[in-house]
């Protein structure tokens, strides 16, 4: 067995865990929050139900990194540093450049750092990660495992936007997608558990959450997918606007004076959820409002979300030509069941989709299984997701290709 590490840091956290591999067995996990604050959080779980919670200053990553190495030593989760073989790193944009994992040497982390304008909270936060830990373990070997790297296999039609093409080559500018982590896991769950592994598979995945996508997967492959050239497009999430009129834009501008910064910063942190119901970005306020005090906004957010996730999911039927199963994932997507029963009944009419209410009520909280009845043409599964153990798979596959 062989110890592999998956980290995914953001700007302010740096979230990990340790696997023994290739039995993919979780050693320890945990999260640095607060990075750059005198009152830095650090969790970390272990040895089956052990757990530890300190408040901390973390001055930056390298603190942080620094903190989460000597836990391992000091409560004797590794002897030396030295066994663990490999650190994979989620990496949000990977842009046109990878359709797969790669080893984070100087020549793709130069990628990384050049798409930091097209994931601007994010690649620039996971290279500082990754530094961080090369200072402290500089032998180990380091990977990288892109979000937008399942969806490269994107046909043309399906990614190009109808702007003048010249802008189109010149600045790289297309639909990358999201979540590629996310759907490659739990479509090859599905395909494994509940399709049987047959050959040809239609699936339409659902990663919702404070941000979402869905997309459309033929044979295992995406051929779709709802984000675009940024998180910003696709459905409406927690605080982001999803898809919508390019005029909304121009006319925001025109009518109050704000720039086109501030609007965009509008679109990504004051729409979607927040922004309609003006309650919250948090899903389950949103439902409380609703339920408890009948709040007319928290139920059109509501609405609006099931409408457009049911407009993406019908549009995908389409493109891949049916659909044998839909998968909900993520956040929203595991434990909120009431969001999945109103996407479900935009679409039960249209394709004969029949769901047991109390069994969908029952599959929250880390649960994976069938909702959907024998009667329903189409079968729905609620999935779990796991982006740490791809990260982990990629990440030792490629220390085995080194060795």
């Amino acid at each position: 067995m062989e110890k592999v590490m998956s980290v995914n840091a953001g700007s302010s956290s740096i979230k990990f865990k340790l696997y023994d591999m290739p039995e993919e067995k979780v050693i320890c996990s945990g999260i640095c929050e607060r990075i750059g604050h005198d009152d830095g959080i650090f969790e970390i779980k272990y040895g089956g139900d052990k757990k530890e919670r300190l408040i901390v200053p973390f001055k930056d990553h390298e603190a942080g990194v620094d903190l989460i190495t000597s836990k391992l030593l000091s409560l004797k989760i590794v002897n030396s540093l030295d066994e663990i073989k490999a650190i994979g790193n989620r990496i949000v944009q990977g842009g046109k450049y990878f359709n797969k994992s790669a080893i984070a040497n100087d020549e793709n982390t130069a990628i990384v750092r050049k798409l930091i304008p097209l994931a601007p909270l994010h690649n620039g936060a996971h290279l500082v990660g990754i530094n961080a830990f090369k200072k402290l373990l500089p032998s180990t070997l380091q990977t990288l495992t892109f979000d937008t790297a399942f969806h490269q296999t994107m046909e043309e039609q399906d990614y190009v936007f109808p702007i003048p093409y010249d802008l189109t080559v010149k600045y790289d500018i297309r639909r990358y997608g999201a979540h590629g982590t996310s759907h490659r896991y739990v479509s090859e769950v599905a395909i494994k558990k509940y399709l049987d592994s047959k050959p040809n598979t239609k699936i339409i995945s659902c990663h919702l959450g404070s941000g979402s996508s869905i997309t459309a997967i033929k044979d295992g492959k995406c051929i779709a997918t709802s984000m675009g050239l940024t998180p910003l497009g696709g459905i409406m999430m927690g605080t982001r606007t999803g898809d919508l009129d390019p005029s909304v834009m121009n006319y925001i501008c025109s009518q109050t004076g704000l720039s086109v910064s501030d609007v965009y910063t509008m679109f990504n942190k004051e729409s979607g959820f927040l922004g309609v119901s003006g309650i919250s970005n948090d899903t389950r306020d949103v439902e409380n409002a609703y339920f408890n005090d009948n709040n007319k906004r928290a139920k059109l957010a509501i609405d609006l979300f099931a409408r457009r996730a049911a407009d993406f999911i019908g549009q995908y039927f389409v493109r891949l030509g049916g659909c044998d199963l839909i998968i909900f994932t993520a956040g929203i997507g595991e434990n909120a069941a009431y969001y999945r029963e109103k996407v479900l009944d935009n679409l039960k009419e249209a394709f004969h989709i029949d769901y047991d209410k109390d069994i969908n009520n029952a599959t929250i909280k880390g649960k994976e299984g069938v909702i959907s009845t024998k009667e329903s043409k189409i079968k729905v599964v609620v999935i779990p997701t796991d982006e740490e153990v791809v990260i982990a798979r990629d990440a030792y596959n490629l220390y085995k290709q080194t060795k």
